[in-house]
C-alpha cells in the first residue's frame, strides 16, 4: 500500500513540475513567471520527498534527508521569490496590463 502511495505522490509532484514548467513560458511577466515554478515546484519537490519517504525500500536515513530536504525547501523558495521580486520592483522592471494588481511605489 505504501508503494502505491508512493508512486501516486510521485506521478502528481512531477504534474506539478509539469505545470510549473508551462507557466514559467506561458505567463506574461516576470511577476508571473516567478510565480509559477516558486509554487507549484515547490508543492512537486515536497509530493516527490514525500514519496521517497513513503516508499517501502527507504530506511530511516534516507527518511531524515528527505524530511531535511521538505523543511529546507518549504523555508528556502518562498524568501528567494520574494527576494528576487522586491529586487525587480527596484529594478523597475515592468508588469504586463494584463496582470491584476499594482506593485507598490
Amino acid at each position: 500500500m505504501s508503494d502505491l502511495l508512493a508512486a501516486v505522490a510521485s506521478i502528481v509532484g512531477a504534474l506539478f513540475f509539469v505545470a510549473s514548467a508551462v507557466g514559467l513560458l506561458r505567463f506574461p511577466d516576470f511577476f508571473t513567471r516567478l510565480h509559477a515554478p516558486t509554487k507549484a515546484a515547490t508543492l512537486g519537490m515536497l509530493l516527490i520527498a514525500c514519496a521517497s519517504m513513503f516508499s517501502d525500500g527507504a530506511d530511516a536515513s534516507t527518511r531524515v534527508k528527505d524530511g531535511l530536504l521538505v523543511v529546507f525547501l518549504m523555508v528556502t523558495m518562498p524568501v528567494s521569490a520574494q527576494v528576487l521580486a522586491k529586487a525587480a520592483l527596484k529594478r523597475g522592471e515592468k508588469q504586463d496590463e494584463r496582470t491584476r494588481g499594482t506593485p507598490p511605489n
